[in-house]
Protein backbone atom coordinates (compact mmCIF):
# COMPACT_ATOMS: atom_id res chain seq x y z
CA UNK A 1 0.00 0.00 0.00
CA UNK A 2 1.24 3.31 -0.42
CA UNK A 3 1.55 5.20 2.87
CA UNK A 4 -0.20 9.07 3.13
CA UNK A 5 0.36 11.35 5.38
CA UNK A 6 -2.77 11.33 8.01
CA UNK A 7 -4.71 14.87 8.64
CA UNK A 8 -4.49 16.28 11.99
CA UNK A 9 -7.53 15.48 14.01
CA UNK A 10 -7.61 19.48 14.72
CA UNK A 11 -6.11 22.66 13.34
CA UNK A 12 -2.56 23.66 13.59
CA UNK A 13 -2.87 26.62 15.92
CA UNK A 14 -5.28 24.07 18.18
CA UNK A 15 -2.34 23.63 21.09
CA UNK A 16 -1.29 27.25 21.20
CA UNK A 17 -0.01 29.45 23.42
CA UNK A 18 1.38 25.74 24.16
CA UNK A 19 2.75 24.23 20.91
CA UNK A 20 2.76 27.28 18.29
CA UNK A 21 0.79 26.66 14.84
CA UNK A 22 4.03 27.53 12.78
CA UNK A 23 6.19 24.60 14.42
CA UNK A 24 2.72 22.06 14.20
CA UNK A 25 2.44 23.03 10.20
CA UNK A 26 6.38 22.29 9.62
CA UNK A 27 6.49 19.21 11.86
CA UNK A 28 3.43 18.11 9.97
CA UNK A 29 3.35 19.17 6.47
CA UNK A 30 7.19 18.72 5.65
CA UNK A 31 9.17 16.63 8.65
CA UNK A 32 6.22 14.23 8.73
CA UNK A 33 5.15 14.10 4.85
CA UNK A 34 9.47 13.16 4.16
CA UNK A 35 9.04 10.52 6.44
CA UNK A 36 6.13 9.07 4.78
CA UNK A 37 7.54 9.96 1.39
CA UNK A 38 11.08 8.11 1.47
CA UNK A 39 9.35 5.34 3.55
CA UNK A 40 7.50 4.78 0.09
CA UNK A 41 10.30 5.02 -1.96
CA UNK A 42 12.29 2.88 0.23
CA UNK A 43 9.91 0.10 -0.07
CA UNK A 44 9.15 0.54 -3.50
CA UNK A 45 9.16 -2.76 -5.72
CA UNK A 46 8.90 -5.11 -2.66
CA UNK A 47 5.70 -6.03 -2.79
CA UNK A 48 5.91 -8.34 0.38
CA UNK A 49 6.37 -5.35 2.68
CA UNK A 50 4.36 -2.94 0.29
CA UNK A 51 1.44 -4.46 2.09
CA UNK A 52 2.30 -3.85 5.58
CA UNK A 53 1.80 -1.32 7.79
CA UNK A 54 4.06 1.02 9.18
CA UNK A 55 3.58 -0.18 12.65
CA UNK A 56 3.73 -4.06 11.24
CA UNK A 57 6.91 -3.33 9.34
CA UNK A 58 8.33 -1.78 12.57
CA UNK A 59 7.51 -5.29 14.65
CA UNK A 60 9.08 -7.31 11.93
CA UNK A 61 12.91 -5.39 11.37
CA UNK A 62 14.49 -8.92 10.96
CA UNK A 63 12.52 -9.84 7.84
CA UNK A 64 12.90 -6.62 6.22
CA UNK A 65 15.72 -7.08 3.34
CA UNK A 66 19.15 -5.50 4.97
CA UNK A 67 19.63 -3.14 1.98
CA UNK A 68 16.33 -1.14 2.52
CA UNK A 69 16.33 -2.22 6.47
CA UNK A 70 17.52 1.07 7.90
CA UNK A 71 15.91 3.10 5.44
CA UNK A 72 12.32 1.81 7.11
CA UNK A 73 13.42 1.80 10.22
CA UNK A 74 14.35 5.63 10.23
CA UNK A 75 11.03 6.45 7.72
CA UNK A 76 8.57 4.13 9.06
CA UNK A 77 9.83 4.98 12.57
CA UNK A 78 9.06 8.47 11.82
CA UNK A 79 5.56 7.96 10.18
CA UNK A 80 4.47 5.53 12.69
CA UNK A 81 5.82 7.61 15.61
CA UNK A 82 4.15 11.10 14.40
CA UNK A 83 1.25 9.30 13.50
CA UNK A 84 1.02 7.78 16.83
CA UNK A 85 1.95 11.29 18.40
CA UNK A 86 -0.70 13.43 16.54
CA UNK A 87 -3.58 12.42 18.36
CA UNK A 88 -2.19 12.32 21.91
CA UNK A 89 -1.88 16.35 22.08
CA UNK A 90 -5.69 17.79 22.95
CA UNK A 91 -5.57 20.94 25.86
CA UNK A 92 -7.94 20.59 28.49
CA UNK A 93 -8.23 16.55 29.31
CA UNK A 94 -8.02 15.85 32.57
CA UNK A 95 -5.99 13.17 33.75
CA UNK A 96 -8.38 10.49 34.52
CA UNK A 97 -9.38 6.48 33.73
CA UNK A 98 -7.53 3.38 33.94
CA UNK A 99 -4.34 4.37 32.87
CA UNK A 100 -4.50 7.02 35.36
CA UNK A 101 -5.02 4.57 38.32
CA UNK A 102 -2.13 2.30 37.41
CA UNK A 103 0.31 5.74 37.01
CA UNK A 104 -0.48 6.58 40.89
CA UNK A 105 -0.06 2.68 41.67
CA UNK A 106 3.08 2.88 39.87
CA UNK A 107 4.65 6.06 40.69
CA UNK A 108 3.26 7.45 43.80
CA UNK A 109 1.94 10.83 42.03
CA UNK A 110 1.33 12.03 39.03
CA UNK A 111 3.24 14.78 40.07
CA UNK A 112 6.24 12.21 40.43
CA UNK A 113 5.25 10.15 36.94
CA UNK A 114 5.64 13.89 35.63
CA UNK A 115 9.14 14.31 37.09
CA UNK A 116 10.39 10.65 36.14
CA UNK A 117 9.03 11.34 32.56
CA UNK A 118 10.12 14.67 32.51
CA UNK A 119 14.01 14.14 33.34
CA UNK A 120 13.63 11.44 30.90
CA UNK A 121 12.75 13.62 28.01
CA UNK A 122 15.27 16.28 28.98
CA UNK A 123 18.33 14.74 29.82
CA UNK A 124 17.86 12.33 26.47
CA UNK A 125 20.97 12.80 24.60
CA UNK A 126 20.55 14.26 21.13
CA UNK A 127 17.07 13.53 18.88
CA UNK A 128 14.89 11.03 19.68
CA UNK A 129 11.59 10.07 21.72
CA UNK A 130 10.12 9.81 25.66
CA UNK A 131 7.22 6.98 25.87
CA UNK A 132 5.40 5.26 28.92
CA UNK A 133 5.19 1.92 27.13
CA UNK A 134 2.97 -1.03 28.83
CA UNK A 135 4.51 -4.19 28.89
CA UNK A 136 3.41 -7.66 30.84
CA UNK A 137 0.82 -5.61 32.69
CA UNK A 138 3.54 -3.01 33.97
CA UNK A 139 4.06 0.41 32.75
CA UNK A 140 8.12 1.94 31.90
CA UNK A 141 9.42 5.18 30.75
CA UNK A 142 11.88 4.73 28.16
CA UNK A 143 13.74 6.62 25.55
CA UNK A 144 14.53 5.43 21.92
CA UNK A 145 17.13 6.87 19.67
CA UNK A 146 16.15 9.38 16.55
CA UNK A 147 12.96 7.50 14.93
CA UNK A 148 13.17 4.24 16.68
CA UNK A 149 10.05 2.86 17.77
CA UNK A 150 9.21 0.88 21.29
CA UNK A 151 7.34 -1.66 18.85
CA UNK A 152 10.68 -3.09 17.35
CA UNK A 153 11.67 -4.36 20.31
CA UNK A 154 8.02 -5.66 21.55
CA UNK A 155 6.85 -2.96 23.90
CA UNK A 156 3.57 -1.23 23.13
CA UNK A 157 3.43 2.65 23.75
CA UNK A 158 0.64 4.66 25.32
CA UNK A 159 1.92 8.21 25.48
CA UNK A 160 4.91 8.79 23.39
CA UNK A 161 6.85 12.84 22.93
CA UNK A 162 9.35 14.13 20.42
CA UNK A 163 12.32 15.38 21.48
CA UNK A 164 13.40 16.19 18.21
CA UNK A 165 14.27 19.63 17.66
CA UNK A 166 12.19 20.38 15.07
CA UNK A 167 9.38 19.82 17.45
CA UNK A 168 10.42 22.71 19.48
CA UNK A 169 12.98 24.81 18.42
CA UNK A 170 10.88 27.52 17.01
CA UNK A 171 9.41 28.50 20.19
CA UNK A 172 11.65 27.15 22.64
CA UNK A 173 15.12 27.47 21.31
CA UNK A 174 17.02 25.43 22.97
CA UNK A 175 14.60 25.18 26.21
CA UNK A 176 13.71 21.65 25.84
CA UNK A 177 12.67 21.46 29.81
CA UNK A 178 10.13 24.31 28.48
CA UNK A 179 8.83 22.67 26.03
CA UNK A 180 8.45 18.89 27.31
CA UNK A 181 6.52 20.94 30.53
CA UNK A 182 4.01 22.73 27.86
CA UNK A 183 3.44 18.97 26.52
CA UNK A 184 1.57 17.96 30.04
CA UNK A 185 -0.98 21.37 29.21
CA UNK A 186 -1.18 19.16 26.26
CA UNK A 187 -1.73 15.63 26.99
CA UNK A 188 -5.20 13.72 25.50
CA UNK A 189 -5.57 11.48 28.03
CA UNK A 190 -8.67 9.73 26.83
CA UNK A 191 -6.35 9.39 23.73
CA UNK A 192 -4.16 7.66 25.83
CA UNK A 193 -5.87 5.37 28.13
CA UNK A 194 -7.31 3.88 24.80
CA UNK A 195 -4.20 2.90 24.02
CA UNK A 196 -3.79 1.39 27.18
CA UNK A 197 -7.21 -0.35 26.89
CA UNK A 198 -6.02 -1.96 23.55
CA UNK A 199 -2.47 -2.95 25.22
CA UNK A 200 -3.77 -4.37 28.04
Amino acid sequence: MLHVLPPLPYDYNSLEPFIDEETMRIHHTKHHQTYVDKLNAALGGHKEFEALDADELLKNLDRIPEDIRTAVRNHGGGHSNHSFFWPLLKKNVPFGGAVSERILKQFGSLEKFREDFSNRAALLFGSGWTWLTLDQGKLEIMTTANQDSPLSVGKTPVLGLDVWEHAYYLKYQNRRPDYIKAFFEVINWEKVNEHFYKAG
